[in-house]
């Protein structure tokens, strides 16, 4: 008898952990699942079904600390109204980026892996497999948990960054202008205005 109830505690202690065990990965795919099926839903016109996906893109990534980071020396010199205009710039510009690349992706079956975490950066991993007729190919999400919340921090194809190539891609543009956040401003807007305009035709 006490044999018995020794096995059902373990049990009762080992079940929490198998279940909340793959939470971060279990959100992710809640999310990107509102993605995909905003593109395949028809009968969206497109430029509802970007607001849609810009909505959860913007509710997921953890945008400001991106944009700061993407910014680069360029923020520090930057007044506060300034500021407050590149992160919605940029916001908009990460979420075109984003739907854009998931688009190509709306057709095809994923897998996500059990997530991961990195000890040293305190971030969760978590392997997304995208198959198609010729193969698949691998997206690795850089999540972080804040404030009783999960948020995209980055994400990697095919051993590239996303923040990355866009902190080195906007600084070339940045260099341009003397780092003047105002000025690469009215850049970014109209580079954002040209895409949107693309995706809602």
């Amino acid at each position: 008898m006490k044999l018995y109830y020794y096995f059902v505690i373990i049990i009762f202690f080992l079940i929490p952990n198998q279940l909340f065990a793959d939470e971060p990965s279990n959100w992710l795919k809640n999310e990107i699942d509102k993605i995909l099926m905003a593109y395949q839903n028809k009968e969206l016109p497109n430029e509802n079904r970007f607001l849609m996906i810009e909505q959860t893109i913007n509710n997921n990534f953890a945008g400001t600390g991106i944009a700061k980071f993407v910014a680069g020396e360029s923020w520090a010199a930057a007044n506060n109204d300034t500021k407050k205009e590149y992160i919605k710039n940029f916001k908009r510009h990460l979420a075109l980026n984003i739907a854009s690349m998931m688009q190509g992706y709306s057709d095809q079956n994923y897998k996500l892996s059990k997530s991961k975490i990195d000890q040293k950066n305190q971030i969760i991993l978590i392997d997304m497999e995208i198959f198609s007729e010729t193969g698949s190919v691998v997206v690795t999400w850089r999540v972080k948990e804040s404030k009783n919340r999960y948020f995209i921090i980055d994400l990697i194809v095919a051993d590239i960054s996303l923040v990355v190539t866009k902190r080195s891609e906007f600084n070339s543009t940045l260099k341009n202008v003397n780092y003047n956040l105002s000025k690469f401003n009215k850049i970014l807007l109209e580079q954002n205005n040209e895409s949107y305009q693309k995706i809602i035709e």
